[in-house]
């Protein structure tokens, strides 16, 4: 099995999804372009500061990037668990210094590029531009909605969209993590999981008759 065997899977079904599929030769070209690496627990793919290194497309594990406020706190940008793409705003736009952390908060097996790479991914394989530019809208729409989410919607329809967005680490990201991102405190957090909870056990106590 080459390292490179679940970023074509990926590619192959979100490509067909999008209308814009790969050729068995595009993904072989493209396979030239990324580079196996592997990240501890709480080690660092970048720093702030730093030179740009990478993107990573995240086979196994999860990552997070963040950033440190006035305060001295962690701000939680974004969650890339297995399947998703993560990268520093600077890397798409040319930047040279990274504007966010970027850490392991389980083991992580990623496949990285550098700007380099991504360039001539972009000049030589037109279908991995195309699919680029369609996950790239969806990733600033997503970005969009959950600054608006911020201003106009409650903590717990919040958390419920964050369950909805990452069902598959739902139950892995520590608590003080998943406050940073919603921009609450722990404490705050702990009370919507215990309300909707307890709202569970109501309504399968009630049972399906109660409601006819």
């Amino acid at each position: 099995m080459s390292a490179f065997d679940p970023l074509r899977a990926y590619l192959e079904r979100t490509s067909l999804a999008a209308g814009a599929p790969y050729s068995a030769k595009e993904l072989d070209n493209l396979e030239k372009f990324f580079v196996p690496q592997t990240l501890r627990r709480g080690e660092f793919l970048q720093r702030v500061g730093e030179s740009v290194p990478y993107a990573a497309f995240v086979a196994a594990g999860c990552l997070r990037s963040y950033v440190i406020d006035s305060k001295g706190e962690e701000v939680i940008l974004q969650f890339a668990p297995q399947n998703w793409w993560l990268g520093d705003s600077a890397f798409l736009t040319g930047g040279k210094t990274c504007e966010c952390f970027i850490d392991a908060i389980t083991r992580a097996e990623l496949l990285v590029f550098d700007q380099g790479a991504f360039q001539k991914m972009m000049d030589e394989t037109p279908i991995y531009a195309v699919n680029f530019r369609i996950a790239f809208q969806k990733s600033a729409a997503a970005k969009d909605r959950r600054i608006v989410d911020a201003l106009s919607r409650s903590v717990e329809e919040r958390y419920l969209d964050f369950l909805k967005t990452y069902p598959a680490i739902a139950n892995q990201v520590p608590q003080r993590m998943l406050a940073s991102y919603l921009g609450v405190s722990p404490e705050t957090v702990s009370r919507v999981r215990r309300h909707l909870s307890r709202r569970h056990v109501r309504n399968v106590s009630a049972g399906p008759s109660s409601r006819h």
